[in-house]
């Protein structure tokens, strides 16, 4: 298993409660609720790219 999937729901558990909140509070206008899932999607995507880069690239150094 990809050691970045425990790391990665590990973070999501958080996260998603903090959005939890956020969603269900009255006062937070909901594009800026949207604007921050897309922001944290798009962070973890390229966060996940460069993860998986550095894995590659580790991997072809060794052998």
């Amino acid at each position: 298993m990809n050691p970045l999937v425990p790391l990665s729901i590990v973070l999501l558990l958080p996260i998603a409660a903090v959005c939890a909140v956020l969603f269900t509070d009255s006062g937070i206008e909901p594009a800026l609720f949207y604007a921050a899932v897309k922001t944290f999607a798009i962070l973890f995507v390229v966060g996940g790219a460069i993860s998986f880069a550095a894995s590659r690239l580790a991997a072809r150094t060794h052998g």
